[in-house]
């Protein structure tokens, strides 16, 4: 494999990075300006500092957001339709879904970006990859790493949605050395494995690239579903960040401080409420703008996820930007008994639990300035925890004293694993219904 195929800009200086990303973030303006229905419309008339500096360039342009794209969907459509061979779609914030098209250079530049993740946390053409995401249901994931993985030279299990007992005869007959999928589920399979008589951490599998839910913490350290995870498979587990509007990947390296951003394919912002950029190690928004995709370029997407931004080189080497744990969405911060919070800190309080077995959150709204969360769990078969307990557990790490139910697993099964959607539903929010 010719080491061309994976620049190395991310190994450069700071300065030469931010120096290559201007040009890069100047052609990609021009291209959404003279290509993109929405952006001709909105910044043909703009006086855009295309020469100034990075972050000046970045300050005088338009932030766009899901409500933009799902009022004028088709106007983000820069190709002509024939040009499109991918149709992805995203759930939108009405709940509508939005259409995001790709070109053939779209999913090349989608497979190169799932490639270098691939290699930053250790995985070589060598490696075996069992990938636990669907293919289907317009779903990207699933897509993203299978095509990353066969730009990479590695062999793919694409094993998608299958049972407990498919994944443990898939392990035990091909022996892949790497596993893909939600954390979730990830804990559930060990422990299935467990129950059969096997040992997760004896089997091949020495690397677990962590999807859909985070793995650590504020502080970075592995919560207890990322550290279950570890000691039951005895791998390394490298957690990522992703969005399908954006056809960009944060993926950990092997120090696994923090997701690495390509700086050839895309520009980071973490802004506050009033949409100013922040400083490193502040909480706020992450604002995208994706470089070089032709379907559907966005400029400084509002991605909704809250966390911070890390700089400084790693230890792995590269002096590309980081970026922290996603801490939560915007959209769905609570306001409980005074107290700020997030569902990732409940769920990952949940998780902890050894007695929990399965878990969501639902939020009603009391007032307009008050909200009232109501915790739904169900027990593992030889548990004796009360619902007293856990509330008081909660409120220990939390702050918060919610309301805790404890439901018969089918009953909650249906909530967690609806088949409307594509990921485990662990917040419900009841807010304003």
């Amino acid at each position: 494999m010719k080491s061309t195929r994976y620049p190395r800009i991310a190994f450069r200086s700071p300065d030469e990075i931010e120096a290559r990303q201007s040009v890069l973030l100047r052609e990609h303006v021009r291209y959404c300006i003279n290509h993109s229905p929405y952006y001709k419309k909105t910044l043909s008339d703009a006086r855009i500092p295309f020469e100034a500096p990075m972050g000046e360039l970045l300050a005088g342009l338009p932030l766009t957001d899901k409500h933009d794209l799902e009022k004028d969907n088709d106007e983000f459509r820069a190709v002509a339709l024939r040009r499109v061979i991918d149709i992805v779609t995203s759930s939108g914030t009405t709940g509508q879904p939005t259409r995001i098209p790709y070109t053939e250079h779209d999913l090349k530049r989608l497979a190169y970006n799932e490639a270098k993740s691939f290699i930053g946390c250790g995985l070589t053409r060598d490696d075996v990859i069992l990938l636990t995401c669907t293919l289907d249901r317009c779903f990207i994931a699933g897509l993203a790493y299978f095509l990353g993985a066969r730009y990479l030279g590695a062999a793919s299990i694409r094993n998608g949605h299958d049972t407990l007992e498919g994944y443990a005869g898939i392990i035990r007959r091909h022996r892949p050395t790497a596993l893909v999928g939600v954390p979730s589920f990830i804990r559930k399979m060990g422990g299935y494995l467990r129950e059969a008589g096997l040992n997760p951490a004896a089997a091949s599998i020495r690397r677990i690239v962590a999807i859909g839910e985070p793995v650590r913490g504020r502080d970075m350290k592995l919560l207890e579903s990322g550290r279950e995870i570890e000691e039951t498979w005895g791998a390394c587990v490298y957690s990522t960040y992703a969005s399908s509007e954006t056809v960009t990947t944060f993926c950990e390296c092997v120090a696994q401080q923090g997701g690495h951003l390509h700086p050839d394919l895309a520009v980071l912002e973490i802004i506050d409420d009033d949409g100013n950029p922040l400083p490193n190690g502040k909480i706020g928004e992450v604002v995208l703008t994706p470089l070089g995709v032709e379907g559907m370029p966005l400029i400084r997407f509002r991605t909704g996820d809250l966390t911070f931004r890390i700089s400084g080189p790693c230890p792995c080497g590269r002096n590309s930007v980081r970026l922290g744990p996603i801490l939560g969405r915007r959209a769905q911060m609570l306001k409980v008994q005074g107290t700020t919070l997030y569902p990732p800190s409940i769920l990952a309080a949940l998780a902890a639990m050894e007695e929990v077995s399965d878990y969501y959150v639902s939020a009603h709204s009391d007032t307009a300035l008050s909200d009232r969360i109501t915790v739904h769990v169900t027990l593992k078969r030889d548990a004796t925890i009360c619902s007293e307990t856990i509330a008081s557990r909660l409120r220990a790490q939390l702050r918060v004293r919610p309301a805790v139910l404890i439901e018969p697993e089918n009953t909650l099964r249906k909530i967690v694993y609806s088949p409307a959607s594509r990921k485990p539903v662990r917040f419900v929010d009841r807010r304003g219904i």
